[in-house]
C-alpha cells in the first residue's frame, strides 16, 4: 500500500542528492508528482510504506521531515 508524502530536506543537502533520493523512491514502486526548489528543498510523492521505512532510515542525515500529504485551507 503506498500514501501520498512530502518529504523535505535539510538546507544543506544538494538537488543531485534530492534527485538521487526521488530516483530511489521511482525505483521501489513509486512516483514523485512534484519537485520543490524555491521556499523549500524536497519533492512529494507516492511512497510504497515498505519504502517509507528505508527512505526515513537512510535519509536520516539529509531529511529533514517527512509528512503525510494534504490539503490545507485558510479562512
Amino acid at each position: 500500500m503506498s500514501g501520498r508524502y512530502i518529504v523535505v530536506f535539510k538546507d544543506s543537502v544538494t538537488q543531485d542528492k534530492i534527485d538521487q533520493y526521488a530516483n530511489d523512491v521511482h525505483s521501489n514502486g513509486g512516483q514523485v508528482s512534484r519537485k520543490f526548489t524555491s521556499l523549500l528543498k524536497g519533492f512529494s510523492a507516492e511512497i510504497p510504506e515498505t519504502y517509507l521505512t528505508q527512505l526515513k532510515s537512510f535519509g536520516e542525515g539529509d531529511i529533514d521531515y517527512i509528512e503525510p500529504d494534504s490539503v490545507v485551507t485558510t479562512q
